[in-house]
């Protein structure tokens, strides 16, 4: 019996060190999915925790991207556009809640998943599109943009993934913007044709790709 205590007892340093090794490990992991400018989900993690919350019938898919970002960078520093990015991403984050999921999918673009309880999305997300257009706060009042907002429910295509997903989002807000109509819903047909998942204007696209149905 001594000598189990003592093999336990010896035994208690090595568990205790590998328990704080699994959690700095786990810890690092967890920064590598957020993005270090604006705290979202980096794709990795947003993924993860998107295609999760798909499972819930009332899922709604949402693309985001700031209009003219680039003319804004180049015109008043990237000091000013990371404040843009930075103020969009927590609008859009708070906008969500803690139910849903945003994340960076990378330089101006947003994605993020919600739980529609109302059915009232469009609504919702015609308060957040006012939201994101607010001049930043701290910021210089007459740097101003938009954010053009796609969106898509994932009941109306319960066969697609959440790449799908978010390519009919992207279609959707690429119709938004391209119309300067602030948000689109993408509909029971496609936005615009696309091959291998490339919408007309983006490389890998045909240059003749048809304009289709939109939905308002």
């Amino acid at each position: 019996m001594n000598t189990l205590a003592t093999v336990l007892l010896s035994a208690l340093p090595l568990a205790a060190g590998w328990a704080v090794h699994v959690w700095w490990l786990r810890g690092c992991l967890n920064t590598a999915r957020r993005d270090p400018l604006t705290g979202l989900r980096t794709r990795d993690g947003f993924t993860r925790r998107a295609t999760a919350l798909l499972k819930d019938p009332r899922a709604v898919v949402v693309l985001a991207d700031v209009d003219k970002f680039k003319q804004i960078n180049d015109t008043h520093g990237h000091a000013t556009g990371d404040a843009l990015l930075k103020a969009t991403a927590d609008r859009l984050a708070h906008h969500v809640g803690r139910s849903g999921v945003a994340g960076r999918l990378g330089g101006d673009e947003f994605a993020a998943v919600l739980i529609d309880d109302h059915g009232t999305a469009g609504d919702l997300l015609a308060v957040l599109h006012g939201v994101l257009a607010r001049p930043v706060d701290g910021q210089n009042p007459d740097v101003r943009t938009t954010v053009s907002l796609g969106w898509v429910r994932a009941s109306d295509f319960p066969a697609d993934n959440l790449s799908g997903l978010l390519r009919r989002a992207d279609e959707a807000m690429y119709a938004a913007k391209q119309a300067r109509a602030g948000m689109r819903r993408a509909g029971l047909g496609w936005l615009f044709a696309t091959v291998t998942g490339r919408r007309a204007g983006r490389s890998g696209a045909r240059a003749d790709a048809p304009v289709m149905g939109v939905a308002a």
